[in-house]
């Protein structure tokens, strides 16, 4: 018998079969900037999409056909650039993305009772591509697995080089529309061209980007660094309504007014830290995305679809987090500090940094958050309603904020912590909450 939280395997009816654009597209090499071609970006982004009535899959292959014309890199090949063999580019050949079609002997309400936490079973859900090499794989692979009763799981792996969290919602919104719409019109058309972001000419690296460089810190650093390598990981899902969030910004106010990511980035961060119990003195960083595009305007126009975001990057010690004196109001003001720098100076003397050195993020003593909510991707319809469940195919140590079906302004946070933090970590994650209605029953 299996544990209720997997899953049973998926049965292919047929092999998977390459989409093409349905009519002819550009003929050209596709130049990534250095904000898309950064090492850490090398994987693809997989969503889990649960439908409580199945789509038909040949209107969903023929709308995809349609919507490629468009988004005609997702249907073409990643490679290595000829004039630097540390560079990707995309040969925008029409090759086509790979579709799936499975079933499975389960119903969309099993699942949607299975789907608190993501586990490894999941992986079903998501044809595998037979490669060891990276680049070998389609950018663009999408399974739809056929459930009992009519229901429908969605699952696509959008490679994250070509575009970040905001080029996914304007892709996937876009596919939904042609499937349901006989316009064949986009409302927001996809621009593609990069060179907005191309290094300067004589790089200025004007700032010192604390986001890619690292201290030495000594034995804290390794004491920490001990912890989050040599445990198996635990994924922790807590979904915060509008009132948590509410709660938690009132909490700055009236000395300093917050938006809710701001407020519960801090809580969250706040709460890694505490689960830890690093030394005071120890530094810490909190990395988050910052969604760049309006910086650029016009050169990045609306529907830019290309990583328009760069790392924010605030810095304190623990002390200063969450000692005596430490509350969230200190993590929300390090938070807007960090948004205040990054200007456009300050994202072209990142593009130049990483011209030169081609580093990773700093991931030694930080937490790093990826912020899903708020983007629209839970606000997809392909004909038959929208999702009742939407996230990630897998938890990783990287944090989500995601969206909560069926409520607009409620936040899911989903992150895998070391097995021995994990119920310290949920425990200052609802710690607030506990003491509320406390309160509320006195």
């Amino acid at each position: 018998m299996f544990k209720s939280s997997e899953i049973l395997d998926s049965h292919y009816q047929n092999e998977p079969s390459l989409i093409r654009p349905r009519s002819p597209t550009p003929k050209r090499t596709l130049y990534l900037s250095n904000l898309d071609d950064q090492k850490f970006l090398r994987f693809s982004i997989k969503y889990v999409y649960l439908f409580k009535k199945s789509v038909s899959v040949e209107s969903l292959k023929s709308s995809l056909s349609r919507v490629l014309v468009d988004y005609y890199p997702l249907a073409g090949r990643l490679r290595t650039s000829a004039e630097d063999e540390g560079k990707l580019e995309v040969d925008c050949n029409g090759e086509g993305a790979l579709f799936a079609e499975a079933s499975m002997d389960f119903t969309a309400d099993r699942f949607l009772e299975a789907s608190t936490l993501p586990n490894w079973s999941w992986r079903k859900l998501l044809y595998r591509v037979d490669t060891r090499n990276f680049l070998d794989i389609p950018p663009l692979v999408i399974q739809v697995t056929n459930l009992n009763g009519g229901g429908m799981i969605l699952c696509t792996a959008i490679n994250h080089c070509l575009c970040d969290g905001i080029g996914t919602s304007q892709f996937l919104q876009a596919w939904a529309h042609l499937t349901t719409k006989s316009d064949n019109v986009l409302t927001v058309a996809p621009f593609h061209d990069r060179h907005v972001l191309r290094p300067r000419s004589t790089p200025n690296i004007s700032f010192t980007h604390p986001e890619y460089t690292s201290t030495a810190q000594g034995n804290g650093i390794n004491l920490l660094e001990e912890i989050l390598q040599s445990q198996p990981l635990v994924p922790i899902s807590i979904t915060f309504n509008p009132s948590h969030i509410l709660h938690l910004r009132r909490q700055c106010v009236p000395s300093l007014k917050c938006t809710s990511f701001e407020a519960l980035a801090s809580h969250t961060w706040r709460s890694w830290i505490r689960s830890l119990c690093p030394h005071l003195s120890l530094k810490v960083k909190l990395l988050f995305s910052v969604n760049v595009r309006k910086r650029f305007k016009p050169e990045m126009p609306g529907g830019y679809y290309g990583n328009g975001f760069v790392l924010g990057c605030a810095e304190t010690t623990v002390k200063e987090l969450v000692g005596t004196n430490g509350n969230i109001h200190n993590g929300v003001k390090l938070i807007q500090e960090a948004k205040t720098v990054i200007t456009e100076e300050y994202v072209r003397s990142m593009i130049d940094y990483l011209q030169e050195r081609r580093v990773k993020p700093d991931l030694s003593t930080s937490f790093v958050i990826s912020q899903w909510a708020k983007l629209g991707l839970e606000d997809l319809d392909f004909g038959e309603g929208k999702p009742i469940y939407m996230g990630p195919l897998a938890s990783e140590i990287y944090c989500l904020f995601l969206p909560v079906a069926g409520d607009l302004n409620g936040i899911r946070v989903l992150v895998s912590v070391p097995e021995t933090i994990a119920d310290k970590f949920e425990y200052y994650m609802k710690d607030f909450v506990c003491r509320d209605q406390e309160e509320e029953e006195k």
